[in-house]
């Protein structure tokens, strides 16, 4: 799901299936449509996916971790799913629509993402994403910044996402050509699985960029230093929330017709 191939996909599964639970809801964004076909981009173990062909589309996933598409066909080996990089994604064919959940943010290189998307799409075809948006997760990355600096290390060489502000991502789809027909930049507080390690989870998972060259007891200090700086604020009644905030949109390539005019 990410345009970083180190993923432990059962891990993934096991204590971040939160990404394709809430993921569901972006699915009734793109109403997909028996027949037509969907490319699903950053489709991790393919869950999604999966979901999509249940409306009888034609669905293709894609991601950058071997990892994750080993576990998607093995999880669903009906459906086809291949390793690729969105930065530089071409096929000889064209889809009625792209989807794309909580994958975006990790692809630095937005512009070539977005030209990718355009020209795998149909003329008509739509697009519609989630991913992290302005302040993502700022809570955590503030911390990760104070226990990494305490070290010498300075967290904005590592870090990996990008997360633009509303205005900045719908500028670069019209720039391509896309019609940004709906647009949302929305907090989401998410609750973290088990308990008091819920936030450990979310660093093991998502982090790791932070951590390279640090030992495994290093590693621990940094999560156990964050957890005691962000313990005030994103812990309540047990259990972690992490300070999600996501944009989703649509986009549509125009027609033909619609580009004649």
């Amino acid at each position: 799901m990410t345009q970083t191939n180190q993923w432990n996909a059962t891990h993934y599964d096991e204590k971040m299936n939160f990404v394709s639970h809430y993921g569901r809801g972006l699915i009734d964004w793109l109403q997909p449509v028996s027949g037509e076909s969907i490319l699903d981009i950053g489709c991790g173990t393919g869950d999604l996916t999966a979901q999509l062909a249940e409306s009888g589309a034609h669905v293709e996933g894609t991601d950058f971790s071997p990892a994750m598409i080993e576990a998607a066909r093995t999880k669903y080996p009906g459906l086809s799913f291949q390793i690729a990089d969105a930065h530089t994604f071409r096929s000889s064919k064209q889809y009625d629509a792209v989807f794309s959940n909580a994958a975006l943010h990790w692809m630095k290189r937005p512009e070539s993402v977005v030209e990718s998307v355009w020209l795998a799409l149909k003329p008509g075809g739509r697009f519609v994403a989630e991913f992290g948006g302005k302040d993502n997760c700022k809570q955590v990355t503030d911390a990760l910044h104070t226990a990494l600096g305490a070290r010498g290390i300075s967290s904005d060489d590592r870090f990996p996402w990008y997360f633009p502000s509303i205005g900045e991502y719908t500028t670069l789809l019209e720039r391509q050509g896309f019609r940004v027909v709906l647009s949302s930049h929305f907090d989401r507080p998410t609750l973290m699985p088990d308990g008091d390690r819920g936030l450990r989870h979310w660093l093991d998972s998502f982090c790791s960029p932070f951590f390279t060259g640090l030992t495994a007891a290093e590693i621990d200090e940094v999560c156990t230093e964050i957890s005691e700086l962000l313990r005030p604020v994103l812990y309540q009644n047990g259990q972690w929330y992490v300070d999600y905030k996501r944009i989703r949109v649509i986009a549509h390539k125009p027609s033909n017709m619609e580009a004649h005019v």
